[in-house]
């Protein structure tokens, strides 16, 4: 049986001040509160500044018990420099070390925009990147369809690198939900919502409100199952961050897999109200 680990993308917002932590709760605190529901967290912060060793060591001492998932940062995944990605990839890497060597480092994601395309430029840049960041646990998300096919699938195979599978709308853009395993090591999954009418819109802060119903994650834990045969970690993240509704839903999905005998439940606070 796989170890299941179920968190949030995130966890530092100023609204979930009152639906997840007390009124008063300092910022700085808010980590330390979030590992009392949750074995895991996704970190989000890194895709926009590039984290340092001195900033991620202290968050594991505020909050040893947790494992970290990381968001690669953008320089290496979005706004890639040919002459500066190397460079790039060596100060993250050194970033997340701590992590790594208190052996609470559970994925490296690369999140990889609709933009970056199955072109043969774009292929050699990730294979140079995969390289480069080989010593860590990675799991990849592609948001361009044209990247799910067999050569990709048998190359991360390979590597013994995740294939991220995500949860959200099915409108004309997005990726096709796929649940396939490409590491014995790892699975990952991300579930983004389902606002089909909000998803391309202007206000891009609406496409994550959205609240999972008791019926919609029930579904999931057959795609859950699938991975938990011959992989060692299943790691599940709700992106659904507004109001807090990703805490809602992260909780619910505890209960129904503990009840399908999926994972066990983490010690948890059970007053947050939604």
């Amino acid at each position: 049986m796989s170890t299941v680990l179920i968190g949030t993308s995130g966890y530092s917002y100023t609204e979930w001040i009152g639906p997840v932590y007390a009124q008063g709760t300092r910022r700085e605190d808010f980590l330390a509160h979030y590992a009392q529901l949750f074995p895991t967290v996704e970190l989000n912060f890194s895709y926009y500044r590039m984290p340092e060793a001195t900033q991620l060591a202290a968050m594991h001492k505020s909050a040893p018990s947790l494992q970290f998932s990381i968001k690669a940062h953008q320089s290496l995944t979005h706004t890639i420099d040919p002459a500066s990605w190397r460079e790039q990839a060596l100060l993250f890497s050194h970033a997340i070390e701590p992590l790594a060597h208190n052996q609470v480092l559970s994925a490296v994601l690369l999140q990889f925009p609709y933009s970056f395309h199955y072109e043969i430029a774009e292929r050699k840049y990730l294979d140079s990147l995969l390289k480069a960041l080989a010593p860590f646990p990675l799991a990849i998300e592609f948001r361009n369809s044209s990247w799910y096919n067999n050569r990709t699938l048998d190359s991360l195979r390979q590597r013994n690198i995740a294939l991220a599978s995500l949860d959200m709308p099915s409108v004309k853009g997005n990726p096709p939900m796929m649940d396939v395993k490409t590491s014995n090591s790892l699975a990952y999954i991300r579930l983004h919502g389902r606002n089909e009418e909000t998803w391309w819109g202007s206000d891009r802060a609406s496409r994550y409100d959205y609240l999972y119903s008791a019926k919609e994650l029930a579904s999931l834990l057959g795609r859950i199952q699938s991975f938990t045969t011959h992989t060692q970690k299943v790691l599940i993240y709700f992106n659904n961050h507004r109001r807090g509704q990703a805490v809602a839903n992260a909780l619910m999905l505890y209960q129904l897999a503990v009840g399908g005998k999926v994972c066990d439940l983490p010690g948890q606070a059970s007053s947050i109200s939604m």
